[in-house]
C-alpha cells in the first residue's frame, strides 16, 4: 500500500491515524536484516520493488513477502514452482510458469491507450518475451504478442508489418544474431526495446553476441537491456505508456 492509498483510507474514515502511523513509520524501508524492502519505489518509479528469486533460499523470500503483502503489489522473478509452492497461499497469487513470473496483488486495470507489442525472433525466446509481456499487463497495459518470426524466415515478421506499425511500443526478444529489433525498427515509429537472450550455440556467449549485435544496431533510436531481461524490459514500455497517457 503505497502512501496516497494511506492517506485515501484515511480521509474515507476506512483506517485510523494510529493505523496509518503504524504503517508509515516502516516507510520508506523496512530493515528485516538480510534485505531492505523499499516500500517507496512505486511512488518514486511508479512501478513496485520486485523480488528476483535466484541465489535466494525460499526462507529469505518467503520473510520478504510477509512484509509486503497487502502493502504493495509483489513481483517475484526468476522462481521456479518450489518458491511458488511456498507462496502460494497468499491472496491474488498467481504463477506464470512459462516465464517463471509470480504476483501477488490484484491485476492492475488497463489503460485503453495504444497497446506494446512483444516479439520474439524464435520459440526458444519466448518465455524471456512472456516476461516482458506479462510485466506490462501485470502493470495495467493491453499487451500483443508476435512470436517466432525471427530473420531466417523474414516473411514471417513482414506478415505482421501493419500491428507492428500501429503499437506504441515494441519489445524485440531475440538471441543468436540478435538481429530482430533493428529489422522491426523499419516497419516502426515507436520506441524498440531490444532485449538479448541466451538461447543460441556456443559463440553466442550465453547471449553476449546478440547484445552487442543490438548494442551496435545500425538503425538509431533502439535502446538495450540486459541479457534476459524480460522484466526490465516489461518495465520500461510500461513507464514509455504511462508518460504518453498523463
Amino acid at each position: 500500500m503505497d502512501v496516497k492509498e494511506i492517506l485515501k483510507k484515511v480521509k474515507k474514515g476506512e483506517m485510523s491515524i494510529n493505523e496509518a502511523i503504524e504503517i508509515l513509520k516502516n516507510l520508506p524501508f523496512k530493515d528485516i536484516k538480510f534485505a531492505k524492502i523499499d516500500f517507496h519505489r512505486r511512488l518514486r518509479r511508479g512501478v513496485p520493488e520486485a523480488i528476483y528469486a535466484p541465489n535466494k533460499t525460499k526462507e529469505q523470500i518467503k520473510k520478504i513477502v510477509e512484509e509486503m503483502v497487502g502493502k504493495e503489489k509483489i513481483f517475484i522473478t526468476k522462481a521456479g514452482k518450489e518458491i511458488y509452492e511456498g507462496v502460494r497461499g497468499y491472496k491474488n497469487c498467481r504463477y506464470y510458469e512459462k516465464c517463471k513470473m509470480i504476483v501477488i496483488g490484484k491485476r492492475e486495470k488497463k489503460s485503453g491507450n495504444g497497446y506494446i507489442l512483444v516479439a520474439s525472433a524464435g520459440s526458444g525466446d519466448i518465455s524471456i518475451a512472456e516476461e516482458a509481456a506479462v510485466t506490462a499487463e501485470e502493470l495495467g497495459n493491453e499487451v500483443k504478442r508476435i512470436y517466432d518470426i525471427g530473420v531466417a524466415g523474414v516473411h514471417r515478421l513482414v506478415a505482421h508489418a501493419d500491428e507492428i506499425s500501429k503499437a506504441s511500443v515494441v519489445i524485440a526478444v531475440a538471441g543468436m544474431d540478435g538481429i530482430l529489433p533493428t529489422l522491426i525498427s523499419n516497419f516502426t515509429s515507436a520506441p524498440v526495446i531490444a532485449v538479448p537472450t541466451s538461447i543460441g550455440y556456443g559463440t553466442g556467449m550465453n547471449g553476449l553476441a546478440a547484445l552487442m549485435a543490438m548494442l551496435n544496431s545500425c538503425s538509431p533510436g533502439i535502446v538495450v537491456v540486459n541479457i534476459d531481461n524480460g522484466f526490465g524490459a516489461g518495465v520500461a514500455a510500461h513507464l514509455i505508456m504511462r508518460k504518453w497517457s498523463e
